[in-house]
């Protein structure tokens, strides 16, 4: 008879497209020496066929787990996390599949990571489970993916340079996205559809998720995300608007109330994608046009019909192996000293930003918090910063970059 925690990590949602990566990455690159772990499922035989895909292309996947659950049966999911220490999501989108399964971590004081951008969910699982979470000590760790880690940390660790040469935070960060090859998945395309969907419907879901502190226990200065092309002084370049500036800008300031405001009261941070030279200008206004063209596309029905046909793709695909492993992204980071001083940095990772290094992000991310003990007990619906550098440094272990320049 197995133990009840006789997993440290379990994979939920293993035979999703982004599920089999994290299963993949935990079985190879991510191999962990007297790690246990497990893939999780609705159906035994589809676990059963990754397990031996896997075995397949070599991978030792012979101690692994296989767990069967529903995540439409509450108990089925109070089965499941009573096996292990930290349970992986990948099951979106989240608003949709994902709160049972928050509910059920909270409640048993299991530790918990997804992949989720879905500020008006991360909102709802606060509001309802940030308080039990705190007294079961289940670290309840949201967007551990491309939303929001390389923001999130990357502010971590500029504010944490500041505060070692400096002795005080930046009054300001600012995240740029310079370069970036990535692709779409149908989970990331259901995603962004139906949240846009809700909002159309909700006045209350479309006035949270313009809100800058949706996810922030207290208010600051931080104003709109940028909606035009905008030529910033700091960087010297011209910028236009970053589609998951929505997401990543709520997710930094939970983490500065988070830890006790480290960044300072009156902290601001924002985001955009930069393009420099003598094109920026003209690049910086595509970038602008394709982002709005996007959004408005997916806003109204029959445009949003025809996109469904003919240019997403469908849930549970997702790009090749030769796109994922081509994809890459690399962001400039500046941080401003209220003496005007700047830390310039930078983040970057290698694979398609959405989907490779998603899945290495997420798989340490939840390596962390079953292996690292150095990073604090505390419970509650928190941030990837709240896991501190001791993440950060896993993550470069791992061949991301993480630096001040």
């Amino acid at each position: 008879m197995e133990q009840a925690t006789e997993h440290d990590i379990i994979v939920w949602g293993a035979t999703g497209f982004t599920g089999r990566l994290v299963a993949e990455y935990l079985a190879g690159e991510g191999r962990t020496e007297g790690l246990r772990w497990a893939m999780a499922g609705r159906s035994r035989q589809r676990l059963e066929a990754l397990r031996g895909e896997l075995a397949r292309r070599g991978l030792d996947v012979a101690d692994v787990g296989l767990l069967v659950a529903d995540s439409a049966d509450r108990a089925s999911l109070d089965g499941l996390v009573a096996r292990g220490r930290v349970v992986i999501s990948t099951v979106g989108p989240f608003a949709r599949y994902g709160s049972s399964l928050v509910a059920a971590c909270a409640e048993a004081g299991v530790d918990y990571c997804d992949i989720t951008g879905e500020v008006h969910w991360m909102r709802q699982m606060i509001e309802s489970h940030h308080e039990r979470a705190q007294q079961s000590g289940a670290r309840i760790v949201h967007a551990c993916g491309f939303d929001s880690i390389p923001s999130d940390l990357s502010c971590l660790m500029v504010q944490e340079h500041a505060l070692a040469t400096a002795g005080r935070p930046c009054r300001s960060v600012a995240y740029y996205l310079r370069r970036m090859k990535g692709t779409w998945s149908g989970g990331t395309a259901a995603t962004m559809l139906s949240t846009l969907e809700l909002a159309r419907k909700d006045r209350e879901v479309a006035r949270l998720l313009a809100d800058p502190y949706a996810l922030s226990p207290a208010r600051g200065e931080d104003g709109p995300d940028q909606r035009g092309v905008l030529f910033d002084r700091d960087l010297g370049c011209w910028t236009a608007p970053f589609l998951m500036a929505p997401i990543n800008t709520r997710v930094v300031r939970r983490s500065n109330a988070l830890l006790g405001h480290r960044y300072g009261e009156g902290f601001r941070y924002r985001e955009a994608v930069a393009h420099c030279g003598a094109a920026g200008l003209p690049r910086a206004l595509a970038t602008a046009a394709g982002a709005a063209g996007l959004m408005a596309g997916m806003l109204f029905p029959p445009s949003r019909a025809l996109m469904r046909r003919f240019v997403l793709p469908a849930p549970g695909e997702g790009p090749s192996r030769e796109v994922r492993d081509a994809g890459h992204f690399d962001a400039t980071v500046l941080g401003l000293l209220p003496d005007g001083a700047k830390i310039r940095a930078r983040v970057a990772a290698r694979g398609d930003p959405g989907y490779k290094a998603t899945a290495m992000m997420v798989a340490q991310s939840a390596l962390c918090l079953a292996l690292d003990t150095e990073i604090p007990r505390r419970g509650g619906v928190l941030t990837p910063a709240c896991l501190g550098m001791t993440l950060v440094e896993r993550l470069r272990r791992a061949g991301m970059t993480f630096a001040v320049e």
